[in-house]
């Protein structure tokens, strides 16, 4: 009689306590994992996304949009983030929290960057050319970038070759981030500081960092995450996500930052922002990402107005 399944041989073993042992160190220091079928079938799929996204990022199948940041006390744009998209030969919008992840781990991150950074300082140039002479451009960079020995002048070099000043670029990073580079990222931030290059702390409150470690960052802005600015408008002031924006923007301000607040979707929600001192936003409410030639559109119905 003809057996269904077959156990695993030795090589299959090692394969599988492998997979587990690398689920176990992402999910952090002291973690311990059993491999099951479902952490295997993940684990393919990740090895199945990674290598479309290996070919797209080569075929230069990825793009880059475009959100406004607005300040709230005006409804003056003052920049924009770019931010990476990535539309899969079968059609599907693959989401940022799906492929990112997977390009940190792999180190493909990095040369995402190097194409990333340049091209949003050209269309932040020729903005500014077209008559938006104080727009900046915010551009996420993750863990992996900043512990590269040549990050300091990939930056530098890029500023130098786009013809942009310091001053109009901000570099976010997540509170994980800062803190889990410890004193090389301090360093580097405050290379980059020196510069006149802006700094943002991005998903604040998401993160484990210390108030004391974030006062010794040079940091010139938090961004509140956009799960506690939703919890403003639920119609329960006191629930969790909103005492930690209202806490936020404060704090910001003990810190000699400026506060941004993410995912700003409903009046409410930016109305209740002013109140509380926030100083900039970005969103639905005002915009969605956006490709440069819709984005041209809208500065160009902005300026009119």
């Amino acid at each position: 009689m003809r057996r269904s399944t077959a156990a695993p041989d030795g090589q299959d073993v090692l394969k599988n306590a492998y997979v587990a042992l690398r689920r176990a160190k992402a999910l952090g220091i002291g973690q311990s994992l059993t491999f099951s079928p479902d952490i295997g079938q993940a684990a393919r799929e990740r090895t199945t996304l990674l290598r479309d996204l290996r070919q797209a990022f080569e075929r230069r199948e990825l793009s880059i949009v475009y959100q406004p940041q607005i300040d709230l006390s005006t409804g003056k744009i003052i920049g924009a983030e770019a931010l990476l998209r990535w539309k899969h030969p079968s059609g599907e919008f693959i989401p940022p929290d799906r492929f990112i992840p997977i390009a940190e781990q792999s180190g493909l991150i990095v040369a995402m960057g190097r194409w990333l950074l340049p091209e949003a300082l050209r269309t932040l140039k020729r903005f500014q050319q077209a008559g938006f002479e104080h727009l900046r451009m915010a551009v996420n960079v993750s863990s992996i970038q900043l512990r590269q020995p040549s990050f300091l002048d990939f930056v530098n070099e890029t500023l130098a070759e786009t013809g942009t000043s310091p001053n109009f670029l901000e570099l976010e990073i997540t509170e994980s981030a800062a803190i889990l580079g410890a004193g090389l990222v301090e360093q580097y931030l405050h290379e980059l500081k020196k510069r006149g290059v802006g700094i943002a702390i991005d998903d604040f409150g998401t993160g484990f960092s210390s108030l004391s470690y974030l006062d010794r960052l040079p940091a010139d802005r938090i961004k509140i995450d956009r799960a506690f600015v939703n919890a403003l408008d639920n119609g329960d002031p006191g629930a969790r996500g909103a005492r930690i924006a209202e806490m936020v923007v404060p704090l910001g301000r003990k810190l000699g930052m400026k506060v941004l607040a993410e995912g700003i979707e409903t009046e409410a929600q930016a109305r209740r922002l002013g109140e509380l001192g926030c100083d900039d936003g970005q969103g639905f409410l005002y915009a969605r990402p956006m490709p440069i030639e819709e984005l041209k559109l809208w500065l160009a119905g902005r300026a009119s107005t």
